[in-house]
């Protein structure tokens, strides 16, 4: 077959595939509203309610317990006047234990009898903080508590010292300022870095069941064997089924990028001085640096369709295999791994680099990107060629 022609079978296919699944309800919901919708919202719900939840923490007192309180008053006061609810409690060791495992009192604060006898003495005087490590904010309240008390005991200290007519400052050799250099738009990388694992996620399942399609669909409904039966080489069939489904992975992908960046100027980011920067220009070249991998991806889904004997099975092999992309960019965030033209030449890992680099406004380095995008389509071009001699077996029949 000659080149011009192969190029107008594989055209012909993609044009029958992609009219064919834009008439089927499934395909739609998966490529146009599971992924590229839900998944947006669903973000930008969550961090708004983590934002909103954060600033309520903020304002909101902390409740504390404390045992025989009036051995030490003034502590009392000084945690009071810094925004700590105190409750006087009357309880022995005990009940003290039930009270916080039964969730009664998060933390209670127990003053010993020696306290006050303890800082005449100017002697340490050591305090007993009762919480459950199992409860859910028992450390950041735990911690709270602490730094205050600590806060109180080192104003004791400097005050012990001028009463001796000894400089505080004496204590204190050396001091570190600290000097942040992030921006606004850096910042926000915290809270928006599973974004590339979003996109890309949304992104494969926009083809998906095109892929599933191309060999277990047409096997079940017994339209496979009529099709290979055309005058056409098989080559060319499953190249055009290829590019249907990469065809329906950009559209997921635009609409993903463009859900997130509307989705995110709801989200009172501005609070915790961040700002999530996805204007038309960003959104392009997030597209633009995500693209190559569709290509990949839907041949990927494609070959392991291949192997499979019905669209079950195959729904549960392309469930599990389209996670694989998304395990460098996970185990990238566990080890910290930053941006090298060795990690930019893997596909997914590649793209999140990009990704979180547009996120931060950082400089894009054109040969990272280029090995970026040629590392993706160069796999790209491999497994539609396995999908290729896959498809000439006569064993796809089952």
């Amino acid at each position: 077959m000659s080149p011009r022609r192969a190029f107008a079978t594989i055209a012909t296919v993609w044009r029958k595939e992609v009219r064919e699944s834009l008439r089927d309800r499934r395909t739609l919901m998966s490529a146009l509203l599971f992924g590229p919708l839900f998944g947006p919202l669903i973000l930008a719900a969550s961090l708004q309610f983590l934002v909103h939840r954060s600033a309520e923490e903020a304002d909101q007192r902390l409740a504390l317990a404390v045992r025989h309180a009036e051995r030490a008053p003034n502590l009392v006061a000084w945690l009071e006047s810094r925004n700590v609810a105190v409750t006087k409690v009357k309880l022995d060791d005990d009940a003290t234990r039930r009270a916080v495992q039964d969730r009664t009192w998060p933390l209670v604060l127990s003053i010993p009898e020696d306290f006050a006898t303890r800082l005449e003495a100017a002697r340490s005087a050591p305090l007993q903080l009762y919480s459950d490590a199992s409860a859910g904010r028992a450390d950041r309240d735990n911690a709270r508590i602490k730094a205050l008390v600590a806060q109180y005991g080192a104003s004791i200290g400097r005050l012990r010292l001028l009463a001796r007519g000894v400089d505080p400052l004496l204590q204190v050799p050396l001091a570190v300022q600290d000097i942040d250099v992030s921006t606004p738009q850096s910042r926000s990388v915290a809270v928006l870095g599973m974004l590339s694992y979003l996109v890309l996620l949304a992104m494969i399942l926009g083809g998906l069941y095109l892929a599933i399609d191309a060999t277990a669909g047409e096997r079940e409904r017994h339209s496979l064997e009529p099709l290979l039966a055309t005058p056409v080489s098989r080559e060319a069939l499953i190249y055009g089924k290829i590019l249907a489904s990469t065809t329906f992975m950009l559209l997921s992908l635009a609409l993903t990028v463009i859900t997130c960046a509307v989705a995110l100027r709801f989200v009172d980011l501005e609070n915790f001085g961040m700002t999530a920067r996805l204007d038309a220009g960003v959104v392009m070249r997030i597209m633009l640096a995500t693209a190559p991998f569709a290509p990949a991806a839907a041949g990927l889904l494609t070959v392991v369709a291949s192997f499979t004997r019905s669209y079950r099975e195959a729904q549960a092999w392309l469930g599990v295999v389209m996670l694989v992309p998304t395990l460098p960019i996970m185990f990238a965030g566990l080890a910290d791994l930053q941006p090298s033209l060795a990690l930019m030449a893997v596909p997914s890992l590649g793209q999140h680099f990009l990704i979180t680099a547009l996120l931060r406004g950082d400089a894009i380095s054109p040969l990272s990107a280029l090995v970026s995008v040629a590392a993706s389509l160069a796999l790209g071009v491999a497994l539609a060629w396995l999908a290729g001699r896959l498809y000439r077996r006569e064993s796809l029949l089952g």
